[in-house]
């Protein structure tokens, strides 16, 4: 599918590959915490239509591999549909290829995505503010849960 980025946030992963502290292809466009409106869907889309507003995942997935039916999209080893950097080549400037970030480069106009790695959202949430749940919020919430080991409470509250 394709979309128009709408926001995209600044993630203090997207600085690491800043800073060249983890190797990736260059040139690249960053960007991975983003949300937009879908402008096209391919023949085999059935998630989403043109018009949807989505915010992406930099965890696409497969849906079908042995990590993907067992409960670990995270980790899919489908390769054919989490492109290894370097694989993309959805991007160029100048008929010169600009690598892909995490399946998304939503620094970028347009982002060319698989649909599992987007997620539908109410036209009427912000997109200013929907682009941070992709990351920043699912990745406070994982702290808060995983490593802090919050829970809650058994009436409900937090």
């Amino acid at each position: 599918m394709l979309i128009r980025t709408a926001f995209a946030g600044l993630c203090h992963s997207d600085l690491h590959f800043i800073e060249g502290l983890y190797p990736h292809p260059l040139p690249v466009v960053l960007g991975h915490e983003s949300a937009g409106i879908v402008e096209q869907v391919g023949p085999e889309v059935t998630y989403v239509k043109k018009g949807d507003h989505v915010i992406t995942c930099l965890s696409v997935f497969c849906g079908t591999c042995d990590n993907c039916t067992t409960g670990r999209p995270l980790i899919c080893t489908d390769t054919s549909v989490k492109l290894l950097p370097g694989v993309a080549k959805r991007l160029n400037l100048k008929g010169k290829q600009l690598h892909t970030f995490t399946n998304l480069s939503s620094y970028a106009e347009m982002m060319l995505v698989h649909e599992n790695a987007v997620v539908k959202i109410r036209d009427d949430l912000p997109l200013d503010r929907a682009a941070l749940i992709g990351c920043a919020v699912i990745t406070g919430y994982g702290a808060a849960v995983n490593t802090a080991q919050g829970r809650r409470r058994r009436d409900g509250a937090p």
